[in-house]
């Protein structure tokens, strides 16, 4: 996917809990299980593809399958987790799948019997995948309704900055703002000093890091939406990569 197409996946993209009774095609599903397996064999992550995720679930309607997320027990690998995940996510918004973050609120014994994890790889949470009802049933509107009442701008994300942000790293954050997170709570802190960007969670070895690595992505896309390349650091840092100018040299006469 383009960069372009990602941002238009994210402007798309809301949790959904109510999916049509049909299961998803073998061909969508072979592809999310070849991102799954790119996923797996470039970091160390265990994201496992399950057909069939309705046995975990209670409130979800319908018929869908599911991903979970899964890897060493970490701060960093969670993060990574949060950022790949989100990017299979969006590729499968774009291509008209509808997707939910959930970290709590199904049956961990039930998907941890799906998944067989060996006991060293942690279950961080599951996303699930499927088709779209064409309306919200009133589940999912209450939820909404629930999770949405306070939601943070961007500038409110901000502990601290010195000085006004770039209009490219504004769009940036305003792509960071629909970001998901548990309970749409937003808890990235960043910091603007110097004119270097960093940012954290307060509680880095909880699902807080999983809501790291998506808004880490999101202000990734932005970025590069608006022609700065760039990638996070290990300390957290946003760094800019220069590219530079090949130039034949002169010749002389």
């Amino acid at each position: 996917m383009t960069t372009q197409e990602y941002i238009q996946a994210i402007e798309m993209r809301h949790s959904r809990r109510a999916y049509k009774n049909k299961p998803l095609d073998g061909s969508v599903k072979n592809v999310i299980r070849e991102m799954v397996n790119a996923v797996n064999e470039t970091t160390d992550l265990d994201f496992i593809f399950i057909d069939d995720a309705t046995p975990a679930f209670r409130i979800f309607q319908g018929k869908f399958s599911m991903i979970a997320v899964c890897g060493p027990d970490s701060q960093k690998s969670m993060e990574s987790a949060g950022y790949y995940g989100e990017s299979i996510v969006l590729q499968c918004v774009y291509h008209g799948l509808a997707t939910c973050w959930v970290s709590g609120s199904f049956n961990e014994n039930k998907a941890y019997e799906m998944t067989k994890l060996p006991r060293n790889k942690r279950l961080y949470c599951v996303i699930v995948i499927g088709y779209p009802k064409e309306r919200e049933n009133a589940i999912e509107k209450t939820m909404y309704k629930a999770t949405h009442k306070k939601c943070k701008s961007y500038q409110d994300m901000f502990e601290t900055s010195d000085r006004k942000l770039s209009d490219e790293y504004a769009y940036a954050m305003k792509l960071v703002e629909m970001a998901p997170s548990a309970v749409n709570r937003r808890p990235v802190k960043f910091r603007y000093e110097n004119g270097v960007l960093s940012a954290h969670v307060d509680e880095p070895y909880s699902d807080q890091s999983i809501d790291f690595g998506i808004a880490k992505l999101h202000f990734v896309l932005g970025c590069k939406a608006k022609g700065i390349n760039g990638h996070w650091t290990e300390n957290n840092v946003f760094e800019e990569i220069k590219t530079q100018k090949l130039k034949f040299e002169k010749e002389e006469n």
